[in-house]
């Protein structure tokens, strides 16, 4: 190309003819300039090495191996960039040791380092724990509370939420201080609405659980679940993932109601609160729905009596000993010495009176072997009389449940 433009051919020309565009072949005429065409340097790359101008020289690198070698059988066995750096300049002060970060990176590339990189697994699906909800065969709705709030003047605020797991479906109540029949009122409101799940998820709090210095007692939330047909799961104690989606709906009402507002009342941060589950029921409403199949309707009538024999199954999330043994409705029950220190699913069904118990790991979820079945005899209860249903229209109104009556848009 560049001998046909010097013999007197146009350079449009010359590029449309070998396909090449113009300003390609003036970087070319420009390359050869005045010289003959055996002497340009046709080539593209520079004549430079390969390697970097500021890598540690080969003869560096093997004094830094070799001293690791040295210091790792030494009596005190520090063989680290640091102990490295430091034996180096105690044979005498040389510009040529380089930094601490430097030996590190050489340690690295040479593949001497002690230390194991920390392998990432991807994380279970949600549920995992819970065959059925692993599979979205099941819904589940935990319930939480936010304690600790004050209004000016002193007036002391909780709130329970509730997120279930599938459909995103929240609920939020906020209250003075919550008693036992608070929750069940807002329990019956919310299901009342939107159905029944299959799993009620609480942490281990009295107001949800019952008293803990009696073994074999529950509370009348876990008999109201059981009476309605739902499955009541407990988290294990100190553990982080099992209550990860209502966590993360507290903090996000406490960012989006709590701290953006001030709240001159209780009314007031009821109605805040209102709306803003409405906005956030709206915005998942597509959600909600895909998942509103998994629900069941509330039946009616329906008669809460506390004092009726228990009767289902109770879900316990539990972290053996070092003797693979665990505790459940303060009782020790043995899971295998092989399986200590590890997570267990303790279902215990008080319809034919055993516990059965189930490994649980997150890497291999979908593996759930038993690990046995106990027998399990609570103790008797003294006859009670039952109670009626909460009127949801009067009780609803002073826990926020007025606007959860609200149909989401079509």
């Amino acid at each position: 190309m560049v001998s046909l433009v010097r013999g007197g051919a146009s350079a449009r020309s010359v590029a449309q003819r070998f396909g090449v565009s113009l300003s390609h072949l003036q970087h070319w005429i420009l390359r050869a300039g005045s010289l003959r065409l055996d002497r340009v340097v046709w080539t593209d790359r520079q004549r430079v090495s390969s390697a970097p101008a500021n890598r540690t020289p080969d003869s560096v690198e093997t004094r830094i191996l070799q001293a690791r070698g040295s210091l790792r059988s030494s009596p005190l066995g520090d063989c680290g960039a640091q102990a490295i750096r430091d034996e180096l300049l105690r044979a005498g002060p040389d510009d040529s040791v380089p930094c601490v970060r430097t030996i590190g990176r050489i340690l690295k590339r040479a593949g001497v380092l002690d230390g194991r990189i920390r392998t990432r697994r991807p994380p279970p699906p949600p549920g995992w724990y819970l065959p059925a909800l692993m599979r979205r065969e099941a819904e589940l709705d935990s319930f939480d509370t936010v304690e600790g709030l004050a209004l000016a003047g002193g007036t002391q605020v909780e709130v329970l939420n509730a997120m279930s797991l599938h459909g995103h479906l929240p609920g939020s109540w906020p209250e003075g201080p919550f008693t036992t029949d608070s929750v069940l009122a807002a329990l019956l409101a919310h299901w009342c609405q939107h159905g029944r799940p299959t799993f009620a998820q609480f942490d281990n709090a009295l107001i949800f659980q019952g008293p803990h210095q009696y073994a074999d007692t529950l509370g009348r939330v876990v008999r109201l679940c059981l009476q309605l047909d739902i499955i009541p799961v407990f988290a294990p104690p100190r553990e982080t993932g099992f209550q990860a989606a209502i966590e993360s709906y507290n903090a996000r009402w406490q960012s989006r109601v709590w701290q953006r507002f001030t709240h001159p009342d209780l009314a007031a941060l009821q109605h805040r609160s209102a709306s803003y589950v409405d906005a956030s029921r709206t915005k998942h409403a597509l959600r909600i729905g895909a998942a509103a199949p998994l629900r069941r309707p509330l039946p009616k009538p329906f008669m809460f009596d506390p004092k009726a024999p228990l009767a289902g199954t109770v879900i316990f999330l539990r972290r053996t000993d070092g003797e693979g043994t665990l505790t459940v409705l303060g009782r020790p029950y043995p899971a295998g010495q092989h399986w200590q220190h590890r997570l267990v699913r303790a279902e215990l069904n008080f319809s034919l009176g055993i516990l059965e118990l189930y490994a649980l790991r997150r890497a291999a979820s979908s593996h759930q072997p038993s690990l046995g079945r106990l027998p399990y005899q609570p103790l008797p209860l003294k006859p009670g009389r039952p109670q009626a249903l909460p009127d949801l229209a009067t009780r609803g109104h002073r826990l926020g449940a007025k606007a959860t009556h609200r149909k989401l848009p079509t």
